[in-house]
């Protein structure tokens, strides 16, 4: 048994981009006088857009919160555009071995949708069959709403997706949904969140190990409904 669709988080799973985030948006918050650490760019991984708008604003900077987002979102767009799509450690492989196993694959994040197909369009194979964006939902991430409107956009039943995440915001969002919710480790703790698994890289994995995840997690709720 294989899942009906993997869902995958953009920054800092399928990609190495958070390096760019915080590198715009110290840029901005300097250019107003302010200071922004490493530490308090962390705060911002997996949150909402206008969110992170929000707390960067309190630091000083003299911008409306959609303005800033657009500013963050092009500035981290010319540096992908320039320099690549950095890859966390297995994704790519990981992910064309999806696709070559003929399973539906999403892209589910909270950054804006252009700025996650300028990603898509920049990898060297057809990668996703679906684009969630931050401004494509509602509610963004911890909520479950893009991680469940990705399975209804795909025609599949959440319960049989598979979501990858790197960030508790994230990963809470893939718990709540239903969806056999897989943590991989990056920059933040991810235990003691729900997941299904928390694999410390996506390096060496293919589609038989998704698929052996799938199994064991989805067994147990198949069983209850047969009894």
């Amino acid at each position: 048994m294989t899942p009906q669709a993997v869902l995958w988080d953009m920054d800092g799973t399928l990609i190495d981009s958070e390096p760019y985030w915080i590198a715009a948006e110290a840029e901005l918050i300097e250019s107003y006088g302010g200071t922004w650490t490493h530490d308090d760019a962390l705060q911002l991984i997996g949150l909402g857009l206008l969110e992170s708008a929000e707390i960067i604003r309190a630091r000083g900077v003299e911008m409306e919160p959609h303005d800033i987002v657009d500013h963050l979102t092009a500035q981290v767009v010319h540096r992908l555009s320039t320099m690549g799509v950095p890859f966390r450690p297995g994704a790519r492989e990981l992910l064309f071995s999806l696709r070559e196993a003929g399973i539906p694959t999403a892209l589910v994040t909270m950054s804006l949708h252009r700025m996650a197909r300028t990603v898509v369009d920049l990898i060297d194979f057809p990668a996703f069959d679906l684009i969630v964006g931050g401004d494509d939902v509602a509610r963004p991430k911890p909520f479950p709403d893009p991680y469940l409107q990705a399975a209804s956009t795909l025609g599949v039943d959440i319960r049989d997706c598979v979501t990858l995440e790197d960030s508790p915001n994230g990963l809470r969002s893939a718990v709540a949904s239903g969806a056999v919710a897989l943590a991989v480790e990056n920059l933040l703790p991810l235990d003691g969140l729900g997941a299904a698994a928390v694999w410390t890289t996506l390096d060496g994995r293919t589609a038989d190990d998704i698929a052996a995840l799938h199994r064991a997690h989805r067994a147990p709720r198949e069983q209850e409904t047969t009894r």
